[in-house]
């Protein structure tokens, strides 16, 4: 899984540089358009003016939390298919943008949002990919089926 949403991510971020770096295309106006922007910072466009600083701090910091991902998706039971998700569509999100910000210095957005005067910052596939892993994250963190004192028996036994 993750590695079709990291191509998906990829593939997409080429289409955009080949057909969205002259202009705007609208799909449902007023509401989703496909925009190019290169984004030189991380979410939001946070840390957007550190220059080569930054891109090789945010990369570091990216390529770290990448392996911490992997590491935990090894230790984590195959049967748990919500939680191997969420890793692995957090892992595809972080790895897409880090290859974007080595080879290229900043990441490519182009999925833009709006509805109203209410403005959502550009994303892409990754982006969504990490909001999306994040998200199952915290609804196993809630609602997991092993209850606490499960792990305390855990401990006991072994």
């Amino acid at each position: 899984m993750a590695g079709a949403v990291f191509l998906l991510d990829q593939t997409t971020k080429a289409w955009a540089i080949r057909n969205l770096r002259f202009g705007d295309k609208a799909i449902i106006p007023g509401f989703l358009n496909f925009a190019y922007a290169e984004n030189t910072g991380v979410a939001f466009s946070f840390l957007n003016d550190h220059g080569d600083t930054g891109r090789w701090g945010l990369s570091v910091v990216a390529a770290i939390a990448a392996v911490l991902v992997l590491y935990y998706f090894w230790r984590v039971s195959r049967t748990n298919d919500r939680l191997l998700g969420a890793l692995a569509l957090l892992l595809a999100g972080i790895v897409g943008n880090v290859v974007d910000r080595v080879r290229l210095g900043f990441v490519i957005d182009f999925i833009d949002v709006q509805f109203g005067s209410w403005h959502y910052p550009t994303f892409n596939v990754a982006d969504a990919a990490i909001c999306i892993g994040a998200g199952l994250l915290i609804i196993d963190m809630f609602f997991s089926k092993q209850k606490p004192e499960n792990i305390e028996t855990e401990k006991v036994k072994s």
